[in-house]
């Protein structure tokens, strides 16, 4: 997805930009979205590992074991937010993306996308902590969050 413009318009791929063409020309879409979260690799395409983290330049490699933030949606719609705890040696060491595709695979997914890893990861439920963090002074600022709230 890149931003161009004075307006700043949005343009979508459908796959990786592998080849640097200019958004707007060659395979680029105008994307009307309402809302979004990025992040990356995708971990899942069409239920199968499809891990894009070469293809999106992500420094780290494949194997690179670290706390993880992931989504996924299964094919009737479900909803899968997956968060791993990682650098408790000896107790959760992390995951790296061929294990995360693979869990996703196996709960049933179609699509899935790693969102972020490492000290900005983890899961509040209910007003509870459901991983230790990996930051040793615990949690830190970020940018952005996902929340889902029930409908009241």
């Amino acid at each position: 997805m890149y931003n161009v413009g004075k307006k700043q318009r949005a343009y979508a791929y459908d796959l990786p930009n592998t080849e640097n063409k200019e958004p707007g020309k060659r395979g680029a879409h105008r994307w009307r979205m309402q809302e979004a979260v990025g992040g990356g690799p995708v971990l899942l395409k069409d239920g199968k590992p499809f891990i894009t983290s070469k293809e999106e330049d992500r420094a780290g490699g494949l194997e690179a074991m670290h706390p993880r933030t992931a989504i996924g949606y299964t094919k009737s719609g479900k909803l899968i937010i997956l968060v791993v705890e990682g650098r408790n040696k000896g107790i959760a060491e992390g995951a790296n993306f061929p294990q995360m595709a693979k869990i996703f695979a196996d709960l049933g997914c179609v699509e899935a996308l790693n969102l972020d890893g490492g000290g900005s990861s983890c899961l509040w439920v209910n007003n509870m902590n459901t991983i230790k963090t990996s930051d040793k002074e615990g949690q830190r600022p970020v940018p952005a969050v996902l929340v889902i709230k029930q409908k009241q």
